[in-house]
């Protein structure tokens, strides 16, 4: 993003605009919905420039745009037409402190115009950094004909409220407040009339301080694997929702961009035979912010239930009787065998699949490795990296095939997501060069490559 989005504060402030024709013009339209103090400077303005001067809308100089013609301006647009006057008008403007813009030319502007869809106080801005602006007019049709025309006006109203509203303690309570007002109270007295929606504020006001305060709950949210895309909508209006977030180190930051800016995140990660964030920390953390009322997401990656401690968690809040939900997400088994083209069990091939953790709390893990050495067995090993030579010990100890397929997919469903298709005989050696999150199909090629096989089991006999 190299043109940051925001909203500038020019209520009764100078804008100038160099040039008089209808790059010029085009500007216009648009800054005369603003309040600030327009002023055009052009040597040769067109008859709708001069229009504007008369009924007093702009102020107009005569002349070409000189020194001084930018002090104290906000904003100034170099719209003359002309690329090297454009460009005169430019150095001045910024020389006396005004940011810039001039038309067509995204190198040499400081500021852009964006797309505008306008409910005022309400105001949608679309921007795709001069890249796309016939892009940016389609996505603004679009906007202009979902976003209700009493947007405005409810918004409008809403704000001489605020300051009544903030009888409401911050936080969840007063969202809820502004939310039940946005969706239903006020549409409904809208429909009324303007002159109803002061008074339904009020009696909305009231039933909420009368209301009981909201007892503090804890979502633990399965975030999926890395994309945001495979987040469930259900997972997403929760974190929405959260004044705290309480996330594990696997947590992509495009999903907790997805978290309100407000909210507090807390990072309580922890890393196998590395840095990591006391279980008790954790726990202390959910029953603090819960305790005090409010919407708290413990984050996990994955599924919550799969090698997440749910449990333990769970069993905390419920000691304090405080209140929980689980949301699932896509653990990563399914997105890996999603992303090498199989699945997880296979008519004729296997009729169960076992999820299983390269290492525990006491070290590397232990499982029946006599059954999982059978032909035909598919497993998804999970925090298998370290464990990946002892993995294979066992398993060809308990008389598991050297060629048995095996798949690695680092950082499944990322962007940077790579598949390693191995076997047992070569895992330790394919495991010590992966540095990301890793789960490992035990059992499973690769679909292209799983056609392969017979030859690679020809070349080791």
């Amino acid at each position: 993003m190299n043109h940051f989005p925001i909203f500038l504060n020019i209520d009764g402030r100078r804008i100038v605009v160099a040039g008089g024709g209808d790059a010029a013009i085009a500007k216009l339209r648009l800054l005369l919905k603003t309040t600030a103090h327009l002023t055009v400077v052009a040597e040769f303005p067109s008859p709708e420039v001069e229009r504007l001067a008369d009924v007093a809308a702009i102020r107009l100089i005569r002349r070409a745009f000189a020194p001084g013609d930018a002090l104290c301006a906000a904003l100034v647009y170099g719209a003359t037409g002309d690329a090297a006057e454009d460009a005169r008008v430019a150095a001045i403007a910024r020389a006396e402190g005004a940011l810039v813009n001039i038309v067509d030319n995204l190198t040499d502007s400081q500021f852009l115009t964006p797309a505008i869809v306008d409910r005022d106080p309400v105001v949608v801005a679309i921007g795709t950094e001069g890249a796309a602006p016939v892009l940016a007019r389609a996505i603004k049709a679009d906007v202009e004909s979902r976003l209700s025309p009493v947007v405005g006006i409810l918004a409008r109203i809403g704000k001489s409220f605020r300051h009544a509203a903030e009888a409401l303690p911050m936080g969840s309570r007063r969202r809820d407040f502004w939310a039940e007002y946005y969706a239903t109270t006020g549409p409904d007295a809208l429909a009324n009339g303007e002159q109803a929606l002061t008074p339904a504020l009020h009696d909305l006001l009231a039933r909420h301080l009368a209301a009981e305060p909201a007892q503090g709950h804890v979502d633990f949210v399965g975030a999926g694997p890395g994309d945001p895309d495979l987040m469930t909508l259900k997972a997403r209006r929760a974190l929405d929702r959260a004044d705290v977030v309480i996330h594990d180190r696997l947590i992509t930051p495009a999903i907790l961009d997805l978290a309100r800016r407000e909210a507090l995140i807390i990072d309580a990660g922890k890393t196998g035979f590395g840095p990591t964030t006391p279980q008790a920390e954790i726990n202390a953390a959910l029953i603090a912010h819960a305790s005090e009322g409010r919407r708290v997401v413990r984050l996990k990656s994955g599924d919550s239930g799969v090698f997440g401690r749910l449990d333990e968690e769970i069993a905390v809040l419920d000691a304090h009787g405080l209140s929980y939900a689980v949301i699932p997400g896509i653990t990563a088994a399914a997105a890996a065998a999603a992303a090498i083209g199989q699945s997880l069990t296979r008519r004729g091939r296997n009729a169960s699949v076992r999820f299983l953790t390269g290492h525990d709390v006491a070290g590397f893990a232990d499982h029946d490795w006599k059954a999982l050495a059978r032909p035909g067995e598919v497993a998804a090993i999970y925090m298998a990296k370290r464990a990946a030579r002892f993995l294979q010990g066992r398993l060809m100890m308990h008389g598991a095939a050297a060629d048995t397929p095996v798949t690695v997919v680092e950082n499944v469903s990322r962007p940077d997501q790579r598949t390693l298709a191995t076997t047992l005989r070569l895992l330790p050696e394919v495991a010590a060069g992966i540095e990301g999150p890793a789960i490992l199909l035990y059992g499973l090629a690769p679909r292209q490559a799983a056609r392969a096989l017979p030859d690679l089991k020809e070349a080791m006999q």
